[in-house]
């Protein structure tokens, strides 16, 4: 299951900072997704069962869609497509190839345990 991998990968990168700051708990996760990645309610559950064990056990997660948008040249425009799977211009119809929003997969903060550290936040990309 790739969720699986992707909640594991995560975990690995919030446990290393949450250790490199002496937190022996994380509260709070929160992330960004693409809609392309169709995996946001299955990093939900995945990443529940990927944290038993680990400083992240138990904590909140929130993941943030991020629409797909797409650059037209012939409008010269950054807009969204007709479909999610239909990558033509929603004013001109041309094929519209370069997606510009809707493929990350970004973990955007974290919260440790406030009684060992002070709220932190990283940025990277999970891999």
């Amino acid at each position: 299951m790739h969720e699986i991998a992707l909640a594991r990968s995560m975990i690995e990168l919030i446990d290393s900072h949450a250790a490199k700051h002496g937190a022996d708990r994380v509260l709070y996760v929160h992330a960004k997704l693409g809609v392309l990645s169709a995996m946001t309610r299955a990093l939900y559950v995945s990443f529940k069962a990927a944290s038993l064990g680990t400083r992240c056990e138990g904590a909140t997660i929130e993941i943030e869609e991020v629409p797909l948008t797409v650059f037209c040249r012939k409008c010269d425009e950054v807009k969204r497509p007709i479909g999610p799977y239909n990558f033509r211009c929603s004013s001109c119809g041309q094929p519209t190839p370069e997606v510009v929003t809707g493929r990350e997969m970004q973990l955007v903060s974290i919260e440790l345990d406030e009684t060992i550290s002070t709220k932190t936040s990283i940025e990277g990309q999970v891999s």
